[in-house]
């Protein structure tokens, strides 16, 4: 991971409209798809600091799995409930879990498959696996790059990782539409305009707060609609058998 992002990670977490928006489709999705009795217990797989902790806890006890030390700090109550360390058979928390969020980890995996197969062997019996991911390879930029993603995904190629991994999809759909062609623009423009990348960094107050309302809104009115088109991809499955 680039060192200059992780030292910014905090603050885009907290205050970056794409990270505060996606949150609130998660939490969304989660209250939508809940099951009788709640989710239980709840595993954050890249969870990075465990920023999200506060709000998933209130759909049950929550812990996290995070490769990256230098994104880990050792907050008192979160810093023990996160394990440091490839998320693969050597992690064995020893109890199931009845929901596992993968959000925006796929992308970074050079064996994504392992890694789903590992998350159903600790799914219970009726849990369930929240994933997002990247979408659509003609959206590659250099925040590809610099996030060091090996894949951009379509809802064809989740589907197809997914089922091989043991999982019955439930909800498939984009979302992050506005963002498409403003990411194609930028490919483009990127393809012309020879420039060193940046690190992401939070707009100024007025436009981050705008960019946040707009995606918002457009969560509101247009993700009944399913587009067939989006910046970023979600998936609700659960275990195959």
């Amino acid at each position: 991971m680039d060192p200059e992002y992780s030292r910014r990670y905090r603050d885009l977490y907290e205050r970056h409209w794409w990270w505060r928006a996606r949150e609130h489709v998660i939490v969304d999705i989660l209250r939508r798809h809940q099951p009788p009795g709640g989710w239980q217990r709840i595993l954050d797989v890249g969870c990075g600091d465990g920023l999200f902790f506060d709000r998933l806890e209130e759909f049950g006890e929550v812990e996290g799995v995070e490769p990256a030390r230098g994104l880990v700090s050792d907050t008192p109550g979160r810093r023990e409930r996160i394990h440091i360390g490839p998320f693969d058979a050597q992690y064995q928390p020893g109890h199931q879990f009845r929901l596992i969020l993968m959000l925006d980890v796929l992308e970074h995996l050079d064996d994504p498959s392992g890694a789903l197969r590992h998350a159903v062997s600790l799914l219970d019996a009726d849990g369930t696996l929240v994933a997002t991911v990247p979408a659509f390879r003609a959206l590659w930029t250099h925040h590809d790059d610099l996030n060091e993603h090996r894949i951009r995904y379509t809802k064809r190629t989740l589907t197809e990782l997914l089922t091989a991994s043991g999982l019955r999809i439930n909800r498939l759909q984009y979302f992050f539409y506005w963002t498409f062609p403003v990411k194609l623009a930028q490919r483009v423009a990127e393809s012309i305009v020879r420039r060193r990348p940046a690190p992401a960094s939070v707009p100024p107050g007025p436009i981050n707060a705008a960019l946040y309302a707009l995606s918002r809104l457009e969560h509101t009115l247009l993700a009944p609609l399913r587009l067939p088109f989006g910046s970023s991809l979600l998936v609700v499955a659960r275990r195959a058998c």
